[in-house]
């Protein structure tokens, strides 16, 4: 596939209900921050801000005056959310074709935004059929209603399945330096032999939020290489990230202006092998096997 996502991806959880609560002029204000910084692709879902986000990211897009072309807009479907604005009984996922179609029809419009770059099946469901998915995905991509298809927190398994009927281009999991399972447990192996495109939400994981001997271990280490390479801490946790052969790109969170810079920056920072398993090793507390 050809990779036409930046490398650092805005995360827009946190721009409505669910976070800063932003007014129309500073979505767009930041939407052009982002493009001056070199990040150009958005990632939302219908679920964010209780199925508000979207709209309200919508309606400042239309005021932005940013060209539709000159950006990437992927949104997820799947996940029944308990909340004003659906009467769910209880949250559940739901993968039926005419629900799958549906969702994305929707996104787009809330969006503004003429057709989604990425379309992703938000979390796995016990009960989805691939022929059922491939029905929608299908249709969707020959009426040119999204331009690709791909799944978040899949397992290789899940994806495997999703794959048999319809070609996954992106799978966006959850991985961090303190939360650095996806590395192990084959999913980015999986996407790496398959060359689908990673990327990962909450990248910098706990480590500003919880003091524990994990995230002490890790600190100390930032220390010493945030001066070694002047840089942040989170510039040397994306870099950290961004050094995987797999080529992952970090979804992240941040709605503040001055670390959203910092993170476009993180890709430039020549982080050594020698480094990078110092981290290793400060988030698992033992030397590598």
């Amino acid at each position: 596939m050809e990779n036409r996502f930046s490398r650092i991806i805005q995360g827009c959880m946190n721009w409505g209900d669910w976070g800063k609560k932003l007014s129309k002029k500073e979505m767009i204000s930041l939407m052009h921050h982002n493009l001056s910084c070199g990040i150009t692709s958005f990632d939302h879902a219908d679920i964010y801000g209780d199925y508000t986000t979207e709209i309200e990211f919508g309606e400042a897009f239309i005021d932005s005056g940013i060209d539709r072309e000159n950006i990437e807009i992927i949104s997820k479907c799947g996940i029944q959310y308990i909340g004003e604005t659906r009467k769910n009984e209880i949250k559940h996922y739901q993968y039926d074709a005419d629900y799958i179609i549906w969702s994305a029809e929707k996104s787009i419009s809330d969006l503004n935004a003429s057709y989604l770059d990425l379309f992703l099946l938000h979390r796995p469901s016990p009960l989805m059929h691939p022929d059922e998915i491939a029905k929608a995905i299908d249709k969707l991509l020959s009426e040119g209603k999204i331009k690709a298809f791909g799944v978040s927190n899949f397992s290789p398994s899940e994806t495997e399945l999703i794959s048999s009927k319809s070609e996954v281009m992106v799978n966006q999991v959850q991985f961090s330096l303190s939360s650095p399972e996806a590395m192990f447990n084959g999913q980015f192996n999986y996407m790496l032999q398959h060359e689908i495109i990673p990327m990962c939400w909450s990248p910098l994981g706990i480590i500003f939020k919880k003091e524990n001997e994990q995230t002490e271990r890790i600190v100390k280490v930032l220390n010493v290489l945030s001066e070694k390479y002047n840089a942040t801490h989170d510039q040397v946790l994306l870099a950290w990230i961004l050094q995987h052969p797999a080529k992952i790109h970090p979804v992240i969170g941040t709605t503040n202006m001055s670390r959203i810079t910092a993170a476009s920056k993180s890709i430039e920072i020549p982080l050594t092998e020698i480094d990078w398993f110092k981290l290793l090793i400060a988030s698992q507390g033992h030397k590598v096997p």
